[in-house]
């Protein structure tokens, strides 16, 4: 086990360091200058050139990533471009936001895909397994955003039912909060559940063949237990993976449905700094994107282990 986490660390600290080289490279070579946003298109040279000086902006690039680096090691991304307030501060108050919405998503995406998967792998060639097909396939057809206005247009202008956009925290109002929260929610769970649907299908039927699933019927056991207590942890396994990934993106991926439904999360927070030209919002926000991707991967290998005893953390069967 030792052993397995520390080489799990190790990569961990490779994929982010590759990913600070990349998001710092490409940001520094956009067109824009940081001293202008900040003092304006009216200001002097010299006080431009000053202000380049005193934000190491005149130093080479090597340099300027090995201070932004050592910076982000201690917690510190650095000032906002456009209010001068802390990054960090900043990222901390949108996290749980995403958070909220993220955990909506995948439990919604979990209620409608288990139930299908089980129907339409027991009940292969029916009108259900057809019906399961169907909504898997156009499920992953349909992108989010594209739902999400579909949902607003149904739910909110002409039936009236849910409120078009907004947030209010789960700590002044619970109700509310889901209530802005369901639509975007249902926009990103759906897709989501489409995806898991048929890699569960798929994965119940070809468990379902297996000898001692025969054996289980032969005893005389009912469906219900074959299929929850045997079948249906047994084809968690390739589950997992698909779920673990999309969790990370749906916590790194949400930028054009916050920005639709008016939420103030991650998401929201890059579109924004990408168009204010706010270049430490952008790297903190996405070295915490990445971050939370490698830990999600990272929890999913350990979840292994546990639905399944023969995996062994150190790759020993």
């Amino acid at each position: 086990m030792f052993y397995f986490l520390l080489r799990r660390f190790s990569l961990m600290v490779v994929v982010l360091l590759l990913v600070s080289i990349i998001i710092f490279s490409l940001l520094n070579i956009l067109p824009g200058d940081p001293a202008m946003l900040i003092l304006g298109q009216e200001s002097s040279p010299e006080a431009l050139e000053a202000l380049r000086e005193k934000m190491g902006l005149n130093d080479p690039l090597p340099v300027q990533y090995l201070h932004w680096l050592t910076d982000s090691l201690q917690g510190d991304f650095g000032k906002s471009l456009r209010d001068n307030n802390d990054v960090t501060a900043i990222l901390l108050k949108k996290v749980p936001i995403t958070i909220q919405l993220a955990f909506m998503s995948f439990a919604i995406a979990v209620l409608i895909a288990v139930p299908a998967a089980i129907i339409s792998a027991t009940r292969k060639g029916t009108s259900l397994d057809y019906l399961s097909t169907f909504f898997s396939l156009s499920g992953v057809s349909f992108p989010p955003f594209w739902l999400g206005i579909l949902l607003i247009l149904i739910f909110s202008v002409g039936l009236g039912w849910l409120p078009p956009s907004g947030f209010v925290s789960l700590a002044e109002n619970p109700v509310r909060s889901v209530l802005l929260m369901l639509m975007p929610a249902l926009a990103l769970g759906i897709r989501l559940a489409a995806e898991l649907t048929r890699m569960l299908r798929s994965s119940l039927l070809e468990v379902l063949q297996s000898d001692y699933i025969r054996t289980g019927y032969a005893k005389g056991l009912m469906e219900r237990a074959v299929v929850f207590k045997h079948a249906l942890r047994n084809s968690l396994i390739p589950v997992i993976t698909i779920s673990g990934l999309q969790f990370a993106t749906l916590i790194g991926g949400v930028v054009i449905i916050e920005t639709i439904f008016s939420i103030p999360g991650i998401g929201q927070l890059v579109y924004s700094a990408i168009l204010a030209r706010d270049f430490p919002v952008v790297q903190g926000a996405v070295m915490m994107m990445a971050f939370s991707v490698v830990i999600i991967n990272f929890m999913v290998d350990i979840t292994y282990s546990i639905l399944d005893p023969r995996i062994k953390v150190g790759g020993e069967r």
